[in-house]
């Protein structure tokens, strides 16, 4: 594999780990914090480290964007990781090669095609996957494996609308193994990671209620929730319920799902969860019923509309065939 010439903008966990996994695998890396005690512990680790990114005289390299971006309250606060993007783009102005721009931080879908690219764009007077390239590879590392999960994806995410950024990520990241997915809207990888680790809270969620419920029952939960990671369909098929837009039915869901909902309450446990899931189910029912009710109507407009032609036209027919 040729070696890259690679930037970590942003050096907190993500960075580092991602940056220290290309180092290892033979690539020139550089790292770039402006906490001066990150960039300390780096220096001291015998990394090549710097408080500001420099692209003159360094040859097409890839750009790795792995800043913090925290959440607000119902909002990711993205004021770091929009002044980091801004100096890439500020190093971009003053560089006659072409480098490729990559978001790794996990971001609100769309940011990648909106913030990354208005602020790039702005600050270097190119234009994006023309002057420099842009691309989304969102990271998939946990806190305490982030090197061993680095070095050994299970997963990894690439997109851009350009294919030829697609194709130098995938040759890149490839010898890594894991199976590797590619998307063209750089929103879907975005997305993907808001979901990944969504999916992961609600499943966490779901048997944290569960066992306040096992709890008031004197239960261990442990070894019922072990043998239901087994026996459900939705844990052991990965197929099994991710096609949007399509209400659970027949007996046993809704039964279990409102029925437990009293029983949970009859022991003075409150299940809001549970609740949401009841909720929103009643929810998509009633559009997918809508819209099945304003298919059916249209369907049947059209249907006369074509007898009124049919009619109209056996008329003309007819009046020609008399003359």
């Amino acid at each position: 594999m040729e070696s890259s010439r690679i930037f970590i903008v942003g050096s907190g966990v993500v960075g580092a780990a991602t940056g220290e996994g290309f180092l290892a695998a033979g690539h020139k890396v550089t790292f770039i914090d402006i906490s001066a005690p990150r960039v300390a512990e780096l220096a001291a680790r015998g990394l090549d480290v710097r408080t500001e990114i420099d692209l003159s005289g360094e040859p097409e390299s890839l750009i790795f964007l792995t800043l913090p971006t925290p959440n607000d309250g119902h909002r990711y606060d993205l004021s770091a990781f929009s002044a980091g993007t801004a100096s890439v783009g500020k190093a971009l102005a003053g560089s006659p090669v072409r480098h490729t721009v990559v978001v790794r931080s996990t971001v609100p879908p769309g940011t990648t095609e909106g913030l990354v690219k208005t602020t790039l764009e702005e600050n270097s007077g190119m234009v994006a996957n023309e002057g420099f390239g842009l691309a989304s590879n969102p990271e998939f590392l946990r806190a305490v494996s982030a090197a061993e999960d680095f070095a050994n994806p299970w997963m990894t995410i690439i997109a851009s609308r350009d294919p030829q950024n697609v194709e130098r990520l995938r040759e890149l990241l490839s010898p890594f193994g894991g199976e590797l997915r590619t998307f063209s809207d750089p929103a879907e990888a975005e997305f993907i990671k808001c979901a990944h680790n969504i999916f992961n809270a609600t499943k966490i969620s779901f048997w944290n209620e569960m066992w306040l419920v096992a709890q008031k029952l004197g239960l261990d939960l442990d070894p019922i929730a072990a043998t239901v990671a087994r026996s459900a369909e939705g844990s052991i098929n990965p197929e099994y319920g991710i096609r949007g837009g399509a209400p659970y039915g027949g007996v046993c869901l809704p039964k279990d799902t409102q029925g437990f909902l009293g029983f949970a309450d009859t022991v003075g446990v409150d299940m809001p969860l549970l609740s949401a899931v009841v909720e929103v189910n009643d929810r998509l029912a009633e559009i997918v019923d809508h819209e099945i009710d304003t298919a059916d109507i249209a369907e049947r407009a059209a249907d006369h509309a074509q007898l009124r032609a049919a009619a109209h036209g056996d008329k003309e027919l007819q009046e020609a065939q008399s003359e």
